[in-house]
This record gives structure tokens, C-alpha cells and sequence, in this order.
């Protein structure tokens, strides 16, 4: 009997010690040496780097530490963390033991207030005083709540990752917003300016009328021109307008804030330097999405144990004491009563559904993985995408400026050459429609040009902690069961 007494809660300590379900691995997937047209140099942790001021614009870098101070779904994302803290106290709770105290006073009693015939009968007043304390511990022997938290645990790194992510998109918006509020200006800027040419034109065809050089369908023809150019600007100042807005949302800020600010300065940004891709293994370091993805598996492939777990037996083991009081007149009268032993569930019986919920939760985490690799390729395919776009961004820009400095010269020509009578108003005006078109392709090759840029150096997932004393996603990475 000693013998039993003395093994049987070492087989208690031997079977807590058990967890089923699968152990989760980190996932791997093959990927290329480097980038189709990138090098094979690491770019090691560029978490901290801050790639927009390649732009060399201060507006624009107090904008960006602005929104990563105070953009709304960075706050929201932050919030989410606190949650995820609740949820793996939580989840580790119910595997700890559990104890509640309770309590009842009561006084009670009858007079005889008369009128009543002697019908009803007075009591001498009486006061009970009950408690109770119950005690209770729910032993893991599969590993169910160890499980719970593991999961909890793996999406506090989630939302870890989630608050990153947020980063990294408002860079990418707020720089991109930027770029559009500069692009509309130039695309006004050039428009006014055609307008000033355009104008120069109709009043010398004028001119050219009233000393009998040219009809009146040469008036109507720059008259229509102009008119023409006059109802481009009200689009691009709408447009200008709505990029402005946009940056002071992501900024946390009422739409109109910063309009008459943005007005003040109209160039438009352009690299001063170029990108590092890396190599594609950096991504599933740098790229705050995958990590997320790699964690949302972690606790996916947790809740299968949690779901096996629960196709096995459980113990708990419960007592209670209870002692109450009473007193009654002279009368008292206590009693102290007691209970404790384990009690078993063993599911029996179901109608399949417990292990249906095993088969869904595995599915979940196969599915979960295929998430991850999903994510994983997408990140190369932008990556790719993004060198292919900036290493030839520059040519099409450089092209463009010819193309202007052409046009430009040749609407010269056409007009020294209108003024002298030696040509026709229509090739003025075909130059002038020359320059227009090549000046906007020009500035959209530019707006272009920036923001590929914008999109690769997210691509490779580069800045989010630029403000940040240490990455909160490797915080989370290092936390411990």
C-alpha cells in the first residue's frame, strides 16, 4: 500500500509531463541564390533604415516621423498587442489551480403584532452565518492548456508583426501620397505655363488678323487651345487636393490640414540614390507580413495539440469546506463540512465531433503553411517587380528630358518662324501640343520613377523601426512558454 501511496503521484508528475499534437518547426522553402537582377550581397537587417530621405526633402521626412507617431491604424495595431498579452494569461490560466471564498450572513425573525387572533405565532430572532471555500486544479496530463498558451503565445508574436506591418504600410502610403501631391503640382505647373504659351500665341494670331496674316478659323483654332488647357487645371487641382488629404489621414490629422503647407514647395521628389534588394533569404527576416505568417502557423499547428488533447481523458481534482453557524435564542449551533477527491471526464461518445474538430485544426495548419509560402513568393515577386521597374525607370526619365528639350526647341522654331509669315499657325500649335505631351510623360515618368522606388525599399521591408529603440517583432520572437 506505501508502495502505491508513493508512486501514484509520481505517474501524476510523469503524465503532466506529456504533450500531444505536432511540435512546431520552422517551415522552409527553396529559393534562389538572388534576384534575377540583383546581387548576391546581403542586406542584413535594414529595419532601422530610413529610405526616404534618399529624397532629400525635410517636408517629407517630418511627415513620416509624424505618421509612425501617430497614425490611427499603427495606435489600433498597438492595442491589439495588449490584447494578445490578456489572451496568454488567459489561455495558461485555466491549468493553474483555482480557489474561491464565499460568504452568507443573515437575521432573521417573527413579532406578533397583534390583530391577528393568535392565529400566527412570533419567533425568536435567529442569525446563520454560512461560508464556503472550494478548491479546485484541472491536471494537464496532455498538454491542453500548455497548448492554449503556446498558441497565445505565437499570436502575441502576430500581433507583434501586425504592428510592424502597419509601419511598413504607412511608409509606403504616406511617401506614395506625398509623391502624388508633388506630381499634380508639376502637372499644374506645366499646365499654367502652356497656358501663358498658348495665350502668346492667340494674341499674336490676333495680331496676325487684324494685318490680314490669318483667318479668323486660325483665332478660333488658338482660342480653342487655350480654353482646352484652362479646363485641364481644375482636374489637377482636385487631384492635388485629394493626395493632400490623404497624407493628413495618415497622419492622423482632419483632411484640409495641410493643403496650404503642401503649396508652399512644388518640386518633385527624385532618389538620390539606389535601392539594395539583398537576396531573397533576407525577406523572411526583414518582411514583418512573413513573420506574421510564419507565427500564425506556429499557433495553428499549437491548437492541433490542443484539439488532440481534448480527445483524451482529464482529471480534476476539487475540495470544498464549508462551515456554518447558527444561533437561535440561547440556542447556537455550528457544523464544518468538508469534501475532496479527483473527478475524471473520459469522452466516450460524440457523434465523431471532437475528432472532426481535430481534422479541421490540421487543416488549418496546412493551410496556414500554405499562406506562409504564399506570402513568402509574393514578397520575391515584388521584389523582382521592383528591380525591373528602377533599374530602367532612369532611362525612360533621361528620354523624356530629350524629348522635351526637343519639343521645346522646335515650338521655338515654329513660332519665329509663325511670326515672320514663313509657317502656319497650325504647326505652332502642333508644336505646343508636342511640348504638353512630352512635359506630362515627363513628370509621370518622374512621379514614376519615385515611386517604384517607394515600392521596392518596401518590397525588401525596410524602415518600419526607424523611431524604435528595438524592433517589437524580435521582442516577441524571444518570449518564452
Amino acid at each position: 500500500m506505501t508502495s502505491i501511496r508513493v508512486a501514484a503521484p509520481l505517474v501524476l508528475l510523469l503524465l503532466s509531463g506529456c504533450v500531444v499534437g505536432p511540435d512546431h518547426t520552422p517551415p522552409q522553402i527553396a529559393l534562389p541564390a538572388k534576384f534575377g537582377e540583383g546581387s548576391k550581397m546581403s542586406n542584413g537587417d535594414i529595419a532601422k533604415n530610413a529610405w526616404w530621405t534618399a529624397f532629400s526633402d525635410r517636408r517629407l521626412n517630418g511627415y513620416v516621423d509624424q505618421g509612425l507617431a501617430q497614425n490611427l491604424d499603427i495606435l489600433q495595431a498597438l492595442e491589439r498587442i495588449n490584447q494578445a498579452q490578456a489572451n496568454v494569461v488567459s489561455a495558461g490560466a485555466g491549468s493553474l489551480p483555482s480557489l474561491d471564498l464565499s460568504s452568507q450572513a443573515q437575521r432573521s425573525g417573527s413579532k406578533d403584532i397583534g390583530g391577528n387572533g393568535g392565529a400566527l405565532a412570533a419567533s425568536a430572532p435567529q442569525t446563520s452565518v454560512n461560508g464556503g471555500l472550494s478548491a479546485s486544479w484541472f491536471l494537464d496530463l496532455f498538454g491542453l492548456y500548455r497548448r492554449s498558451k503556446e498558441a497565445a503565445l505565437a499570436n502575441l508574436d502576430v500581433a507583434y508583426s501586425s504592428v510592424d506591418t502597419a509601419r511598413l504600410t504607412l511608409l509606403s502610403n504616406v511617401v506614395a501620397a506625398y509623391i502624388d501631391v508633388r506630381y499634380y503640382q508639376e502637372r499644374i505647373a506645366i499646365a499654367q505655363e502652356n497656358l501663358r504659351s498658348r495665350r502668346e500665341t492667340l494674341n499674336l494670331t490676333k495680331l496676325q488678323l487684324e494685318a490680314g496674316a490669318a483667318s479668323r478659323l486660325d483665332v478660333v483654332q488658338a482660342e480653342g487651345l487655350v480654353n482646352s488647357t484652362l479646363s485641364d487645371i481644375p482636374g489637377f487641382e482636385t487631384s492635388f487636393r485629394s493626395a493632400a488629404h490623404r497624407v493628413a489621414t495618415l497622419l492622423g490629422l482632419p483632411a484640409s490640414t495641410l493643403v496650404a503647407e503642401l503649396q508652399k514647395q512644388t518640386h518633385q521628389p527624385v532618389a538620390r540614390f539606389n535601392p539594395k534588394a539583398g537576396i531573397p533569404a533576407d525577406l523572411i527576416r526583414n518582411r514583418p507580413d512573413i513573420r506574421a505568417a510564419e507565427r500564425t502557423l506556429a499557433a495553428a499547428v499549437a491548437n492541433v495539440g490542443v484539439a488532440e488533447a481534448q480527445l483524451y481523458p482529464s482529471i480534476t481534482l476539487g475540495g470544498s469546506i464549508t462551515p456554518s453557524y447558527l444561533k437561535s435564542g440561547s440556542r447556537e449551533a455550528g457544523l464544518l463540512s468538508w469534501s475532496f477527491g479527483p473527478s475524471l471526464s473520459l469522452p466516450i461518445f460524440d457523434g465523431g465531433a471532437l475528432r472532426a474538430n481535430l481534422s479541421s485544426t490540421e487543416s488549418q495548419a496546412r493551410e496556414s503553411y500554405l499562406s506562409w509560402k504564399q506570402t513568402v513568393l509574393r514578397a520575391v515577386e515584388e521584389v523582382e517587380n521592383g528591380l525591373a521597374a528602377v533599374s530602367r525607370d532612369g532611362r525612360t526619365v533621361s528620354a523624356l528630358q530629350a524629348t522635351v528639350k526637343s519639343y521645346q526647341e522646335a515650338l521655338q522654331l515654329a513660332t519665329a518662324s509663325y511670326r515672320d509669315g514663313a509657317s502656319s499657325l497650325l504647326d505652332v500649335l502642333d508644336a505646343q501640343r508636342q511640348v504638353s505631351t512630352a512635359q506630362a510623360s515627363l513628370a509621370a515618368a518622374v512621379q514614376q520613377m519615385a515611386q517604384d522606388y517607394v515600392s521596392l525599399n518596401v518590397a525588401v521591408g525596410g524602415g518600419y523601426a526607424v523611431g524604435t529603440t528595438v524592433a517589437s517583432s524580435k521582442v516577441a520572437l524571444v518570449t518564452k512558454n
